[in-house]
């Protein structure tokens, strides 16, 4: 999965793998220290860290993951991303909501 999407310096890259109406899969390439303002999904979503380091925000509750762990998403409360080193990520939306 890794190899399907690049760093880009001083940015946030995505592409979508899946996107169908149960749901989507997109993986992120976050450069060292970018990262995803504060924002709220209207369904469940698993975030799976392919490699690197970062911090998830969720509810005002912060905390680290790295390559391996992954961590869910609820819909309906507030998440940021913040990369603590380069990293990327496999998200996978959960429906509708």
């Amino acid at each position: 999965m890794s190899s399907l999407i690049a760093y880009q310096k001083g940015s946030v890259v995505s592409r979508t793998v899946i996107n169908s109406k149960p749901g989507s899969v997109t993986i992120f390439a976050f450069d060292d220290g970018e990262g995803l303002s504060e924002h709220i999904a209207p369904c469940d979503a698993l975030l799976y860290i392919l490699e690197g380091r970062a911090e998830i925000k969720i509810s005002g509750k912060t905390s680290p993951v790295e390559r391996g762990e992954a961590i869910i998403l609820p819909a309906g409360r507030p998440h940021a991303v913040r990369a603590l080193s380069r990293f990327k990520m496999l998200l996978t939306m959960m429906g509708t909501g």
